[in-house]
């Protein structure tokens, strides 16, 4: 089996750590995402089977292949491998530029977008737009498409603009990603629009807490149904600037031709995690895999739910709000910090919160923490109050020797937490 956390050995220096990294290890395994593709996309000579669903690609002249996020790299390698020289041509725009066969590989900036993301972003472009009846379009979707995803320069510019605004509010990624679609002619239905009258299969691989597929990349294979007015008033709201809004595509034609499946999201790491939990001895309690509460909120709920021999597990985003720059981590790292200084770690407790794609805003995908932790930063006089209030975790996990690396994991479902208490 696959090892994820490359610093395994020295994280693991208690029993009650190499059970939570064990559970973190199914969690992350279950979202592999070539594994994800050939457990759900099964070629059969000229059927290619998706999740039970057969299609005669002999019906087709050409299949074409585009993707964007930070998965799309590694489902564009697997579907290579799958298809073939069956791919006519693609184009995939991720964090690092792989070379495959038959797709251009893009690397692109992440999570604020860059005119590094438009070159990409006309390539998929014009392989979309010139598709006829015949053509069968496989997109592959991933969380980090909405960053990634950028055509025109124009758009790309307001984008910049508005995750500059948009990290200083605090608002849900839902709010973010409706505005994304009003300013963006591929987001909100707009790729579909564009495709048309081409065939179109969505692939999504989700990163949004709960059930809201559309919102995955800002949604390009899904009709929208929010309008330019939603948008103004999440601008209004939050006073985010002056944007040029455009309408999503709200005609039925556009997607009468489109199908979409969504191979994976944060469920299947979190049931993955509660099977190798029972598996382990504990007691798994699904807390939530919609969490959007605001850290402090979220981490209270978290803690409350606490019970001897039981793993505790949630997914989403806890909501922060970044009002200073300049710190290194990212919301996991942060949340770990904040743990610590509320002071709830018991004696028998292992607290671990970690970004899915393995980048926590640094290169490291989160921390674990327990007593041992607390009695290192306390033992090296580090002022958790100082790095909390300059959202600058990173040093001080680093300092105590308990981030966990794993690397870019080429997949993303949203941040996983837990907590085991167990004597």
């Amino acid at each position: 089996m696959k090892r994820w956390i490359k610093n395994q050995g020295e994280l693991a220096t208690t029993e009650n750590r190499k059970l939570a990294l064990a559970i973190i290890e199914a969690g992350l395994s279950a979202i592999d995402t070539e594994e994800v593709i050939s457990r759900f996309v099964k070629p059969e000579g000229d059927l290619l089977t998706i999740m039970g669903e057969s299609f005669d690609l002999s019906k087709f002249k050409k299949i074409k292949v585009v993707g964007f996020g930070k998965a799309s790299a590694r489902a564009a390698l697997a579907l290579e491998k799958i298809l073939g020289p069956k791919i006519e041509t693609g184009a995939v725009v991720g964090l690092a530029k792989i070379s495959l066969d038959y797709i251009d590989v893009f690397a692109g900036s992440h999570p604020r977008p860059s005119m590094m993301n438009v070159e990409a972003g006309e390539k998929i472009y014009e392989i979309l737009k010139n598709g006829s009846e015949d053509d069968l379009i496989i997109v592959l979707v991933s969380g980090g498409g909405s960053a990634l995803l950028c055509y025109s320069k124009e758009e790309c510019e307001q984008n910049m603009a508005l995750y500059d605004e948009f990290l200083k509010c605090g608002g849900t990624i839902e709010e973010i990603n409706t505005v994304r679609k009003h300013l963006s002619i591929l987001k909100g239905g707009g790729l579909a629009k564009v495709a048309y009258p081409a065939n179109v299969v969505g692939l999504i691989f989700s990163d949004i807490p709960g059930d809201h597929f559309a919102d995955v990349a800002s949604g390009p294979t899904y009709k929208d149904e929010s309008t330019v007015a939603d948008a103004a008033e999440i601008i209004r709201k939050y006073n985010l600037g002056k944007f040029d809004l455009i309408e999503t595509p709200k005609e039925d034609k556009y997607f009468e031709k489109v199908r979409n499946f969504v191979l994976v999201s944060n469920k299947t790491a979190i049931s993955a995690m509660a099977e190798k939990s029972e598996e382990l001895g504990l007691k798994a309690n699904i807390l939530s895999t919609d969490m959007y509460d605001e850290i402090d909120s979220a981490v209270g709920k978290i803690f409350k739910a606490e019970a001897p021999d039981t793993t505790v597990l949630a997914a989403g985003e806890p909501e922060i709000k970044v009002a200073r720059k300049g710190g290194k981590g990212g919301r996991n790292l942060h949340m770990a910090l904040r743990v610590i200084k509320k002071g709830m770690i018991g004696e028998d407790s292992v607290f671990v919160s970690l970004a899915s794609d393995g980048m926590d805003n640094s290169d490291a995908a989160g921390a674990i923490a327990d007593k041992k932790t607390i009695e290192k930063i306390k033992n090296q006089g580090i002022d958790i109050d100082d790095h909390l209030e300059r959202f600058d975790s990173y040093p001080v996990f680093q300092k105590s020797g308990d981030i966990i690396m794993t690397g870019a994991t080429g997949a993303n479902v949203s941040d996983l937490m837990i907590l085991l208490k167990k004597k």
